[in-house]
């Protein structure tokens, strides 16, 4: 299955399908950096897929980082 961001035009994801995505589409989507994307993984607040070189994150992990992180 492929995973994508829906944009509302105004840089704010509102959708996210299942799957995994990149760094940078993982960093819009927690609307953070890409360097403090990558600082949560080094800090392993934030898990990710290493597939080779390449690093991935799986949606619903973001989505419970999200969770995770509300008041």
């Amino acid at each position: 299955m492929h995973a994508a961001l829906s944009s509302r035009g105004d840089g704010m994801a509102t959708e996210v399908a299942e799957g995994l995505v990149n760094k940078r589409d993982a960093a819009e989507y927690l609307s953070v950096g890409v360097r403090t994307l990558e600082r949560l993984v080094e800090h392993r607040e934030l898990p990710c897929v290493r597939i080779g070189r390449a690093v991935r994150f799986d949606v619903n992990d973001l989505k419970a980082f999200v969770e995770s992180r509300k008041d």
